[in-house]
């Protein structure tokens, strides 16, 4: 352990560090990266600010972290505090500098988001059936892909029959990301179990492009593009992440598997949100590393990118610094930072590297 850290944020922070750490393969060195959580970051909310659920969160290229809260805070907290805005940004050093949502335009149950490389923000809503791209600070709606309320469904409905429509329509939006090339606009378009199971690709002005529907996955629940242009897309249920190219031709899956530390009694093991839920890389240019959230095992699982070998894992379940109540998004930093966000949990957390 680093026993300066221990030291300075004080012996609180002993059970951050612990479920911090990356728990090495037998194959790791002891001089391998860890991670730990950083126990002062955020810093304290204003304005006596609740939380509710926490969808997705996302990194600028000056490395502020934005989160989307999804306000459903629980009975009584406004008892003892205001309810926090729909979307709220931090600074590198954890200070809240923004924040900003009008709800006539978002829909409460935010999804995800995602810095485009001019710096706008844009944001998936997974009931809603849009996707909208923001200014960075929120004060301009510039454009929006899909209609509020009318999804691609038999009835336009989340009741109806998935249609998996080649157009800019969508039943659940989870993830978006832009091509950095050419400013092509990628959905997934799946984030619940009988909904739409694709990617959709837009032009820079929504038009719709082309798509590849993903049958065999039970939801389609994230989504990113690599430096070198391949898309992973997480098989949420089915334990793994899937790789393909821009054309949607699949090139590798990558196993995410996990077993249940303590088993079942009646030896029927039950997911628990699943085993490949979000995922980010490293910011080196070759992007070694993956970070995926595994909610089955309450960890985040550190993978080689290039041969799909995990590395080792970090975090726990609980309620103290540095565990996890149903963490739902990740995003990584220009310094190799990891912050997720809970849904459950309603918190944000940072982790750092640590070398030994």
């Amino acid at each position: 352990m680093n026993r300066g850290v221990i030291r300075r944020v004080g012996a609180g922070a002993v059970l951050a560090i612990a479920a911090g750490m990356l728990a090495p393969s037998p194959s790791l060195t002891q001089s391998a990266l860890r991670y730990e959580a950083v126990v002062d970051w955020p810093k304290p909310l204003p304005g006596r600010w609740v939380l509710g659920g926490l969808g997705g969160i996302c990194v600028d290229a000056k490395d502020h972290v934005l989160i989307l809260n999804r306000q459903d805070v629980i009975e009584g907290d406004l008892n003892g505090g205001t309810l926090a805005p729909p979307m709220i940004e931090f600074d590198p050093e954890g200070n809240v500098v923004n924040s900003w949502g009008d709800p006539a335009l978002i829909d409460p149950r935010l999804h995800s988001c995602h810095f485009d490389k001019e710096g706008h923000v844009w944001i998936a809503s997974a009931p809603s059936g849009m996707v909208q791209k923001y200014t960075h600070d929120g004060s301009k709606l510039l454009l929006q892909i899909g209609t509020k309320g009318k999804l691609d469904s038999s009835d336009g409905t989340a009741k109806g029959k998935p249609l998996n429509s080649p157009a800019a329509t969508f039943f659940m939006p989870s993830s978006i990301f832009v091509d950095r090339t050419n400013g092509d606009v990628y959905v997934s378009d799946g984030e619940g179990a009988g909904t739409n199971r694709r990617v959709a690709v837009m032009d820079s002005t929504g038009k719709f492009l082309r798509h590849w529907v993903i049958d065999d996955m039970e939801n389609v629940h994230c989504m990113t593009i690599a430096n070198d242009g391949m898309v992973y897309v997480c098989n949420r249920q089915g334990s793994e992440i899937r790789v393909y190219d821009k054309m949607g031709k699949l090139q590798k899956a990558i196993a995410v598997p996990w077993t249940p530390v303590t088993p079942p009694t009646d030896g029927v093991v039950k997911q628990s949100g699943g085993a490949a839920v979000a995922l980010d890389f490293s910011p080196d240019q070759t992007q070694r590393l993956m970070f995926v959230i595994n909610q089955n095992n309450s960890q985040i699982e550190v993978i080689e990118r290039a041969t799909g070998k995990r590395l080792g894992s970090f975090g726990r379940p609980g309620s103290f610094p540095g565990q996890f109540n149903q963490v739902h998004g990740i995003a990584v930093d220009s310094k190799g930072n990891v912050y997720l966000d809970e849904n459950r949990g309603r918190r944000v957390h940072k982790f750092r590297a640590v070398t030994q």
